[in-house]
């Protein structure tokens, strides 16, 4: 019997056309959304989504099923849905985001401190408005979380004249970093932040890692940036931190609830700029994600699972 894979993603038919075009000899099939998987899982081997397709639903009708392809850095949801599936692999796209991520926190950064909003709103308005600006110029980021994308955003912070912190579990010497910190030494570091970017991956240990008492440490002139996960921040605790003016604002991406509802108190906030969970994306995420998909779907083939890019699991 022919290896088989199945793709539920809304481009499943080209990310079909590329494995078919590298992989004559594997079978693949392409479902635009859970709802078109229908059979296409009975007897499949593997199975390459994004987190909001994979369900427990969609495991169990594929009881052949050996590997999983997380289209996305963090796994999370998957280990969730398969922790009772035993000899089930997963691999992430980990390394492929560090760029648009940076960006994107480079974005609210700057958007923040020069409160891009009020322009937009006074352009709408017809409104000239001129009022002071912030620089990022000599200004501290923190990056709460040292991977790829830390230090790929620490490169830029450093082009715009800011002095860079990382706080990690492992300091270490990178590139643009004029300091490292341990988490365990988060409250003083974060005391030192113009801008604290969140970058921690989401797990038990860094569950609600941003709670009342680091926000407590921070600057009232200091801003947060969340572009990693929401259950990473007190969401109760930063609302009440934004509210009471104990810092000056924050950027984020990522909510513990998604997508956010129209009742959360972040929509209302002057100080808040919500952006719907789009760090990593970019025009050429697909391709990003089907270089990862062809090298990881080479080693299934040969049965090399161990040797997979980003293998979270085996």
């Amino acid at each position: 019997m022919a290896h088989s894979i199945l793709i539920v993603d809304p481009e499943a038919d080209w990310f079909a056309s590329q494995l078919n075009a590298a992989f004559p000899g594997l079978e693949v099939r392409a479902a635009r959304s859970a709802a078109q998987v229908g059979d296409a899982a009975a007897d499949v081997e593997a199975l390459g989504c994004m987190p909001a397709w994979i369900s427990e639903d969609l495991v169990a009708r594929a009881p052949r099923l050996r590997w999983v392809q997380a289209f996305t850095t963090g796994t999370d949801r998957f280990e969730s849905v398969l922790a009772g599936r035993r000899g089930v692999a997963i691999t992430s796209t980990r390394g492929m985001h560090g760029p648009q991520m940076a960006e994107m926190a480079c974005l609210l950064m700057l958007s923040l401190a020069r409160d891009y909003p009020r322009m937009l709103r006074n352009q709408d308005r017809r409104v000239w408005d001129r009022f002071a600006q912030k620089r990022l110029y000599g200004k501290t980021a923190v990056i709460l979380g040292v991977g790829v994308i830390g230090a790929e955003l620490a490169l830029r912070c450093k082009a715009f004249g800011m002095t860079v912190i990382g706080v990690t579990r492992t300091p270490r010497v990178l590139p643009g970093f004029d300091r490292m910190m341990r988490y365990e030494e988060i409250e003083p570091a974060v005391a030192l932040a113009d801008f604290l970017n969140v970058l921690v991956p989401y797990e038990k240990q860094t569950h609600r890692l941003v709670n009342a008492r680091v926000l407590a440490a921070m600057k009232p002139s200091a801003y947060l940036v969340n572009i990693a996960r929401g259950g990473v921040c007190d969401e109760d605790a930063l609302i009440e931190a934004l509210r009471a003016g104990r810092i000056a604002g924050a950027g984020i991406d990522v909510f513990t609830q998604q997508p956010l509802p129209p009742e959360s108190p972040f929509w209302g906030l002057d100080n808040v700029i919500v952006t719907p969970h789009m760090g990593g994306q970019c025009d050429v995420y697909n391709a990003l994600v089907c270089n990862v998909l062809k090298k990881n779907v080479q080693c299934f083939l040969e049965d090399r699972i161990a040797q997979m890019v980003n293998l979270v699991r085996s």
